[in-house]
């Protein structure tokens, strides 16, 4: 592993770290080196403050992490941040809303508005109907209200 990506690893565990004491929430930070970047993970039990409503908390520390993990460094780097496996249960739920919204929008012959996410939750469910050629899916409206919409296309 070169000395960029490990660097990179520890600024984000020093922060990680630095970011539950603050909180005062009991976690454990692992960091490792993924596919395509830095993912980190908070370990623990009581972990919600860390998530917040939404994963926005999450989000926001990701993009801090982000930051500090490509400060100095040409290189850019990926980087992920989770907590108690939040992400993957988050994305079961969103690819189920989008399934829902995807029949209910072929059944009614009408669009369907998600309620408002962060741009990371409606890419998840952009990818996931993406191959899907009965429906369409966009997004619209102004950040932090924007929405993604499920319509059926017509033939």
């Amino acid at each position: 592993m070169n000395g960029s990506v490990d660097e990179a690893r520890a600024r984000v565990r020093e922060l990680l770290e630095r970011i539950a004491a603050e909180a005062g929430v009991d976690a454990d930070v692992e960091v490792h080196e993924g596919q395509d970047g830095v993912v980190a993970e908070y370990l623990g039990d009581d972990l919600g403050l860390l998530i917040g409503h939404h994963g926005e908390t999450i989000d926001a520390i990701q993009h801090l992490a982000y930051r500090i993990a490509v400060h100095g460094d040409q290189e850019r780097k990926r980087v992920t941040v989770d907590a108690g496996g939040y992400r993957e249960r988050r994305a079961v739920a969103l690819r189920s809303a989008a399934d829902q919204a995807a029949a209910t929008a072929l059944q009614d012959h009408r669009s369907v508005s998600l309620e408002a996410m962060s741009a990371l939750e409606r890419k998840v469910i952009h990818e996931h109907l993406k191959t899907r050629r009965d429906i369409e899916t966009y997004s619209e409206g102004q950040e932090p209200a924007r929405r993604l919409v499920v319509a059926p296309l017509i033939d």
